[in-house]
Protein backbone atom coordinates (compact mmCIF):
# COMPACT_ATOMS: atom_id res chain seq x y z
CA UNK A 1 0.00 0.00 0.00
CA UNK A 2 1.23 3.29 -1.12
CA UNK A 3 1.08 6.19 1.29
CA UNK A 4 0.72 9.80 0.29
CA UNK A 5 0.73 13.36 2.25
CA UNK A 6 -2.55 14.31 1.05
CA UNK A 7 -2.50 18.17 -0.34
CA UNK A 8 -6.44 18.21 0.54
CA UNK A 9 -7.45 16.11 3.92
CA UNK A 10 -4.20 17.06 5.42
CA UNK A 11 -2.94 13.33 6.46
CA UNK A 12 -0.59 10.61 5.64
CA UNK A 13 -3.05 7.92 3.62
CA UNK A 14 -3.40 5.82 1.27
CA UNK A 15 -2.87 7.07 -2.26
CA UNK A 16 -4.07 6.23 -5.65
CA UNK A 17 -2.66 2.91 -7.49
CA UNK A 18 -2.16 4.79 -10.83
CA UNK A 19 -2.54 8.40 -12.18
CA UNK A 20 -5.87 9.25 -12.51
CA UNK A 21 -4.75 10.61 -16.20
CA UNK A 22 -1.89 11.50 -18.21
CA UNK A 23 0.33 14.59 -17.48
CA UNK A 24 1.64 16.69 -14.87
CA UNK A 25 -1.88 17.17 -13.22
CA UNK A 26 -2.46 13.45 -13.11
CA UNK A 27 1.25 13.38 -12.26
CA UNK A 28 0.78 15.98 -9.15
CA UNK A 29 -2.50 14.21 -8.34
CA UNK A 30 -1.11 10.82 -7.73
CA UNK A 31 1.91 12.27 -5.94
CA UNK A 32 -0.48 14.37 -3.77
CA UNK A 33 -3.66 12.89 -3.41
CA UNK A 34 -5.32 9.80 -1.18
CA UNK A 35 -7.68 7.40 -2.33
CA UNK A 36 -10.14 8.78 0.08
CA UNK A 37 -9.65 12.59 -1.19
CA UNK A 38 -9.93 11.51 -4.84
CA UNK A 39 -13.32 9.82 -4.23
CA UNK A 40 -14.82 13.01 -2.40
CA UNK A 41 -13.72 15.02 -5.85
CA UNK A 42 -15.66 12.00 -8.19
CA UNK A 43 -18.37 13.01 -5.93
CA UNK A 44 -17.67 16.19 -6.20
CA UNK A 45 -17.20 16.24 -10.37
CA UNK A 46 -20.46 14.27 -10.52
CA UNK A 47 -21.94 17.18 -9.02
CA UNK A 48 -20.66 19.90 -11.47
CA UNK A 49 -21.83 17.68 -14.36
CA UNK A 50 -25.14 17.36 -13.45
CA UNK A 51 -25.57 21.17 -12.76
CA UNK A 52 -24.02 22.61 -15.20
CA UNK A 53 -24.86 20.11 -17.84
CA UNK A 54 -21.60 19.04 -19.35
CA UNK A 55 -21.56 17.35 -22.34
CA UNK A 56 -18.04 15.10 -21.64
CA UNK A 57 -17.73 14.93 -25.41
CA UNK A 58 -17.06 18.43 -25.61
CA UNK A 59 -13.43 19.66 -25.57
CA UNK A 60 -14.67 22.81 -23.50
CA UNK A 61 -16.78 20.40 -20.75
CA UNK A 62 -13.42 18.33 -20.02
CA UNK A 63 -11.24 21.53 -19.75
CA UNK A 64 -14.05 23.18 -17.18
CA UNK A 65 -13.45 20.03 -15.19
CA UNK A 66 -9.35 19.96 -15.36
CA UNK A 67 -9.92 23.04 -14.22
CA UNK A 68 -12.29 22.56 -11.28
CA UNK A 69 -9.64 19.26 -10.55
CA UNK A 70 -6.69 22.00 -9.89
CA UNK A 71 -9.05 24.53 -8.06
CA UNK A 72 -10.34 21.77 -5.88
CA UNK A 73 -7.11 20.13 -4.62
CA UNK A 74 -4.66 22.94 -5.29
CA UNK A 75 -6.46 26.03 -4.84
CA UNK A 76 -6.63 29.00 -7.49
CA UNK A 77 -3.94 29.99 -9.08
CA UNK A 78 -2.88 33.52 -7.96
CA UNK A 79 -3.32 36.45 -10.76
CA UNK A 80 -0.52 37.91 -11.56
CA UNK A 81 -0.86 41.71 -12.31
CA UNK A 82 0.65 43.77 -15.27
CA UNK A 83 2.25 46.80 -13.92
Amino acid sequence: MRMVDCIKLKQNLEGLESQPFPGELGKKIFNEVSKVAWKEWLEKQKMLVNEYRLNLSEIKARQFLMTETENYFFGVPEKKSID
